[in-house]
């Protein structure tokens, strides 16, 4: 199974398509989205966590390649895009215990969608 490869192309300040450049990877695994679905999440809860992972020193953690936090105050949402899978897992058993300390429930289980393409300008 092939890989996908972010590499920009065409010069600085333009418009750029990122396109997948196709490497075979151990495990043959393809980037993964992560979505987050909590039952209630405050801005206050999201940031004492992040705080917490920069602290623990498990934040930026490998494999990770974007997260973005969003939404409004007691329904702030989190998606991801990791390198893969078992990386995304290995960095859960180190999350998990951090948002039940901060009072965040999940109402299910992240939803890990495997990625077919990537574009960014």
């Amino acid at each position: 199974m092939l890989v996908p490869r972010l590499r920009p192309l065409g010069p600085i300040g333009q418009l750029r398509l990122l396109w997948l450049d196709s490497k075979v990877r151990e495990g043959n695994q393809m980037s993964t989205l992560v979505r987050f679905t909590p039952k209630s999440v405050t801005t206050e809860q999201y940031d004492q966590v992040m705080r917490k992972l920069d602290k623990s020193g498990d934040w930026l953690p490998d494999g990770l390649e974007y997260h973005v936090a969003f939404g409004t105050n007691g329904n702030v949402r989190v998606s991801e895009i990791w390198d893969s899978k078992e990386q995304f897992d290995a960095f859960g058993k180190r999350l998990m215990p951090l948002m039940e300390e901060s009072g965040i429930e999940l109402s299910e289980p992240p939803e890990l969608i495997e990625i077919h393409n990537i574009e960014k300008r």
